[in-house]
């Protein structure tokens, strides 16, 4: 791990995590470096290693087993759902007082992972931005969204205090959403989603993960967590 490098430990160990799994080196059901194991072979700390298996977990990458550890999961199918919209513009269609609250806001370098999602190039700079969002004051939904910073050059964390993140783009940047891709999953609520969203941990949600174009060009990815006990989801096909 380059502990002087802007990306982050965990997703340093995640890259190196899943390149193992993807070359073999660990196989599906097999069981991973134990915690413990994994801060001796790396020099991190638990809490690095910790946020690395969730985040693996969530990702679909392992899963656990309670008493017997992690193992690396077979391969997963997605369905494909898209639909364009934005939340502020559905709370209001369904009468209730949408917002945000921007939790954090800073700028990081991308992991090749991230970079692959996002079309760009490991260490491209991009901005972290965790939102929650309410209607009426209850909070809905859990945000973590990647920014291209060539896009939002000069995007800053009083902009999406202000404005929705939307009106931000089109308003500054002339650039707004022509295509969305979002993928659904079943997710558990961890312990600081659970303190934002007013839940206690290990409660079931919807996890979805959004990718946002302007045309061609990916402009946000973003990974909610909705809780379980206030959404639900029509899809028509036609």
């Amino acid at each position: 791990m380059d502990k002087k490098s802007k990306v982050p430990l965990y997703l340093q160990l995640m890259e190196d995590l899943i390149k193992k799994i993807d070359a073999g080196e660990y196989q599906v059901d097999e069981k991973l470096p134990s915690e413990r194991e994994l801060c001796e072979l790396h020099d991190l700390s638990r809490i690095t290693v910790r946020q690395t298996l969730q985040e693996l977990e969530r990702e679909g990458h392992i899963y656990k087993l309670h008493g017997k550890g992690t193992f690396v999961s077979p391969k997963s199918y997605n369905q494909n759902l898209v639909k364009l919209y934005s939340f502020t513009e559905e709370m209001k269609e369904m009468g209730k007082t949408p917002a945000t609250q921007v939790l954090s806001f800073r700028e990081i370098a991308l992991d090749e992972r991230l970079a692959n999602k996002m079309d760009l190039t490991p260490l491209d700079e991009a901005f972290q931005v965790v939102r929650l969002r309410l209607a009426d004051d209850e909070p809905l939904m859990y945000e973590t969204s990647y920014l291209p910073k060539k896009t939002f050059p000069h995007l800053t964390e009083k902009d999406l205090d202000e404005r929705p993140m939307y009106d931000v783009f089109s308003q500054d940047y002339q650039v707004g959403v022509t295509k969305a891709v979002e993928r659904f999953s079943a997710t558990s609520v961890r312990k600081q989603e659970a303190v934002q969203l007013g839940m206690t941990a290990d409660q079931p949600a919807m996890l979805i993960k959004r990718f946002a174009y302007h045309n061609d060009e990916l402009i946000e990815y973003t990974i909610s967590v909705a809780r379980g006990d206030k959404f639900d989801y029509t899809v028509e096909l036609t």
